[in-house]
């Protein structure tokens, strides 16, 4: 697994947990890091949606 794989990996990994948050306590962990749609939280839902995307890719990659 490349380098970029892995980091798309967490990155999809912490997204699906802070939607867990926000669907079962309404608590969104990245808002409450970095500030509710901050620059740095914008940057890091882009990430994380970029990230599925790449995942969505490897899913289908036939290595």
């Amino acid at each position: 697994m490349k380098v970029v794989d892995k980091i798309a990996l967490v990155l999809v990994i912490v997204g699906a947990i802070n939607w867990g948050l926000i669907g079962l306590f309404r608590f969104d962990l990245v808002a409450a890091i970095f500030g509710e749609m901050s620059a740095i939280s914008r940057i890091v839902y882009s990430l994380v949606g970029v990230s599925g995307l790449w995942t969505i890719k490897k899913l289908f990659d036939h290595e």
